[in-house]
């Protein structure tokens, strides 16, 4: 059957999508800044993780919506509405976090992108067609499919000045470079999870919680293993505003646990997509790190992005047939 989605509130999830994508270029710079001064990655993104924690914690308990919602949980667990292997959906963003630590001193922050971005657009096309998120079935159609090899493409023009430095790493940095694949196909499933478990609360509150929760223990589970092994030999950071990743994450979160069951993963994809690029260009033009500049390439690749969304998200959304 055939369903159109009313134009302007397309554009509007889009527009939100937008928003939520360019969130992740100053969590990235404020992660990186963390672990730079504290010497320790992992305690980094830790911090991160119990930053965004108690912020969501916070908020869903002052909010009388929060606390309804929340009060949900175990009657969606017994009427089996969730399921507990949902809430490793707070996983996968641990798994971003160790992957990028893991790989990208091997291959290059320009590989991990593109095999991110990759598992994220192949992920977001397989869930749509096999009808897993609450928005239903959707077909891989020419625009889509056009949509989808547009943004890899935009990607690849914003990374290319840093792809050539991958073949120094040998042949192993192509095995490498699965791992950030399989976890960019993997965030799709994240998505579709926190979509439904907003859903059966009737809010992304608790949902977005529960993502930091097992985030937060994922995470500080590997600090212990760490601090046994090695030791852990770096410490906390006095400037504030480093901690305030994990409140953007937040925000990342729950726009996509909204946007999903509306627009799908896929669209919902390009859209977060089309944001990194575009924060990352204002991230890079306002507070350049070192050898990071803006070039024709990165404004080329940005402009690329949005026009990929442009073409397979808003318009005509056609359902696959069951």
């Amino acid at each position: 059957m055939t369903s159109t989605t009313p134009a302007a509130r397309l554009v509007l999830f889009f527009a939100m999508a937008v928003a939520a994508g360019a969130t992740m270029p100053v969590q990235g710079r404020l992660n990186a800044q963390f672990a730079a001064q504290s010497g320790e990655p992992v305690l980094a993104s830790f911090a991160s993780f119990t930053a965004g924690l108690l912020v969501i914690f916070a908020v869903t308990l002052a909010t009388r919506r929060g606390r309804q919602t929340l009060a949900r949980v175990p009657e969606a667990l017994r009427s089996r509405t969730v399921r507990p292997w949902y809430f490793a959906a707070g996983a996968v963003g641990s798994c971003v976090v160790l992957a990028q630590s893991g790989s990208i001193g091997t291959i290059g922050v320009a590989v991990f992108t593109v095999a991110l971005v990759t598992g994220q657009l192949l992920g977001g096309i397989l869930v749509d067609r096999l009808g897993l998120s609450p928005a239903g079935a959707r077909r891989l159609t020419p625009r889509r499919a056009a949509g989808a090899l547009l943004a890899l493409a935009a990607v690849v023009v914003v990374v290319w000045p840093r792809l050539g430095a991958a073949g120094q790493a040998g042949p192993g940095w192509l095995l490498l470079a699965a791992i950030p694949l399989l976890i960019g196909v993997a965030t799709s499933g994240q998505q579709v999870l926190n979509a439904r478990q907003a859903a059966a609360y009737g809010s992304v509150l608790p949902a977005t919680l529960i993502n930091f929760l097992v985030g937060a223990g994922a995470i500080g589970l590997v600090l212990a293993v760490q601090a046994v092994l090695t030791g852990v030999d770096g410490g906390l950071v006095p400037q504030w505003w480093l901690y305030l990743g994990g409140p953007l994450g937040c925000v990342f979160i729950g726009f996509s646990a909204i946007l999903v069951p509306r627009v799908g993963v896929f669209t919902a994809t390009l859209g977060l997509v089309s944001g990194n690029l575009i924060g990352s260009l204002a991230v890079d033009a306002l507070a350049p790190a070192d050898g990071a500049r803006v070039t024709a390439l990165t404004v080329a690749g940005t402009l690329g992005a949005v026009a990929a969304a442009a073409l397979a998200g808003p318009g005509r959304t056609r359902r696959a047939r069951r």
